[in-house]
């Protein structure tokens, strides 16, 4: 890495007197022609594979180091079988220590390693001797890694970023300093992240970008996020950045599990340690689709994590033996807080779908959709919504669900209108139980502004062609109920009598009332008490005459000849309306 780049990638004084990595090393090469490398030095020994995995996960590219000297080792079939795991697509074999061997003992190992990747996504792959102290081979490296760079795909920046953490530490004059690979979407300069899975939110005080200061980063690119409110000490390799609000820990996930062909065979639940990202735990497996796996075959598996863990559909774990920890399969995450019995024709659609797909899955076999965050969780990304899905408020619902619903409501209010002519709508409640007893109320409220059959007035809904029509005797009735209180002024007759020498029974009669009420011609001040609209606004315009006076409740019957039992409570209207306002027991007229 050193003759490479320039950069030392052993930072630690046990990797220099040992001669070998034990840490991450970090370095980055401009390597011309507007393409910047960044390079993850992994230790190769076998006893720091968990090391090595929380620096494999954010590559591109593997460079796969062989000593020209020694040939393929144990960890190299290891390091090999993770990145196919990973599903790592491109990358260059370098034979190293090229000084050390004959041209004939360097033949014997380039044909030994075209026999290993054979078959796999390094068939085909430049094999390049190279030399670390010679310089022999460096120019070819470079110049491989640049052609290579301008045929990958470039990775989502439009999607949710997430930053694996792998190294947290302090700078002076800085403060905490978080290092990883952007696996997707972008990072600016004083944005709010949330730390996952803590849930702690801070703020991005400064970034770079391979190296040097950038005002944001972009999938794909290592990066350097200096974070104020939080203390280096606090920060864990494995722990993710990303956007605040949009996910939450995953505990339990169904996936997709491939056995390596070296591994021993699998009971249906087992230990294993689970590494994804830069984070690692203990995770319990159970076959989902068999009693037992044997070397080299698949299945779909559910895993229960022993810590929460930032996991999105899509994303690949490895999946290492217990005891003794060695590497024996992958798995592809196919849906995170599954449901609790596995469909396994249903983990079959998710894995195979489209975004716009599984929307459509998801949000079709819930009872009224689902919140937008919660699609948003459970795909990974922003939701694409197809024809068939529509956003009632924050709720994703298809379309279907929301015409039958409609539907239903119409029917409702038909059979309703039908029972009671007299009534302007439903309640808008009595309504939803019926029709979306379990839904949310916002999701109903965004049913029924669609709705175009259907009108809302306060909490009344009705069909919008449906009026209110009175017969013959029902119109004489109002007028009667509505000229005995317009006549009866402050000394308002009884409710009950007006009602029942209105010329129409008591249902009908209280059905009228309510009309007058709802068209504000009436005002209901008690239970018992009603009174004329014109006799309220007469009453007040006698008191605005008196603007700024106090009074007493003797002097507000004088005023109106009114006795106490009108009195007391027409005062505690006023006061209701801010016409007036009690003072003791005296009212003051605003």
């Amino acid at each position: 890495m050193r003759r490479l780049t320039g950069i030392d990638t052993d930072r630690l004084e046990e990797e220099k007197r040992r001669g070998i990595s034990i840490e991450l090393g970090f370095a980055h090469l401009d390597l011309g022609e507007g393409v910047r490398a960044g390079f993850i030095d992994v230790p190769g020994h076998e006893r720091f594979v968990r090391t090595m995995l929380a620096g494999v996960s954010g590559i591109d590219v593997v460079l796969l180091v062989i000593g020209a000297d020694e040939g393929i080792k144990p960890q190299t079939r290891e390091h090999f079988d993770i990145c196919r795991l990973l599903g790592v697509e491109r990358g260059i074999v370098v034979l190293t220590k090229a000084d050390l061997v004959d041209a004939e003992w360097l033949e014997l190992v380039r044909m030994e390693v075209e026999e290993f990747v054979a078959g796999s996504f390094l068939e085909g792959a430049p094999i390049l001797p190279v030399s670390a102290k010679t310089g022999e081979g460096v120019e070819a490296l470079q110049a491989e890694l640049r052609k290579l760079a301008k045929t990958l795909r470039p990775r989502n920046a439009a999607a949710a970023f997430r930053l694996p953490i792998d190294r947290a530490f302090a700078m002076k004059g800085f403060g905490t300093v978080v290092t990883g690979t952007l696996m997707a979407g972008r990072v600016e300069l004083e944005q709010e992240v949330e730390l996952y899975p803590t849930g702690r939110r801070l703020r991005v005080r400064g970034l770079q970008v391979h190296g040097k200061p950038a005002p944001k980063a972009e999938a794909g690119q290592r990066t350097a996020v200096n974070l104020a409110g939080i203390e280096h000490s606090q920060i864990e390799r494995g722990m993710v950045l990303s956007e605040p609000g949009w996910f939450e820990p995953v505990r339990v996930l169904d996936a997709r599990l491939v056995l390596l062909p070296t591994a021993r065979p699998l009971k249906l639940r087992t230990l294993v340690h689970l590494h994804a990202g830069t984070a690692e735990t203990v995770a319990e497996m159970r076959l989902l689709d068999a009693t037992s796996l044997q070397p080299g075959e698949s299945a779909w598996v559910r895993l229960r994590l022993r810590e929460g863990l930032l996991l999105l559909p899509g994303d690949r774990c490895i999946l290492r033996q217990f005891s003794p920890v060695v590497t024996i399969g992958g798995a592809t995450v196919s849906e995170i807080a599954p449901p609790r019995r596995a469909n396994l024709e249903r983990l079959q659609a998710l894995a195979t779908a489209t975004t716009a797909a599984a929307a459509d899955l998801l949000v079709t076999e819930s009872a009224a959709g689902l919140d937008r965050v919660e699609l948003r969780r459970k795909l990974g990304t922003a939701p694409e919504l197809s024809n068939g899905l529509i956003a009632l408020g924050s709720h994703v619902v298809a379309k279907s669900w929301a015409q039958a619903r409609l539907s239903l409501a119409e029917k409702t209010l038909t059979a309703f209108h039908r029972a009671n002519p007299l009534q302007a709508g439903m309640a808008k409640e009595e309504l939803r139980s019926k029709v979306l007893p379990k839904g949310p109320a916002h999701v109903f409220d965004a049913l029924l502004a669609m709705a175009t059959k259907l009108a809302t007035q306060q909490e009344l809904v009705r069909l919008a062609s449906h009026r209110v029509q009175l017969q013959e005797d029902e119109s004489a009735a109002r007028e009667k109920i509505e000229q005995a209180f317009r006549q009866g002024g402050l000394a308002t007759p009884g409710l009950s009598e007006v009602l029942a020498q209105c010329g129409v029974e008591s249902v009908r009669a209280k059905l009228l009332l309510q009309m007058l009420i709802k068209e504000r011609r009436l005002i209901k001040v008690s239970e018992e008490l009603v009174y004329h609209a014109e006799t309220l606004d007469k009453l007040k315009a006698i008191l605005t005459m008196r603007k700024g006076q106090s009074f007493g409740v003797g002097e507000f019957k004088e005023w109106t000849g009114v006795s106490r039992k009108y009195a007391i409570p027409l005062l505690e209207l006023l006061d209701r309306e801010r016409i007036t306002r009690r003072v003791g027991e005296q009212r003051l007229i605003l």
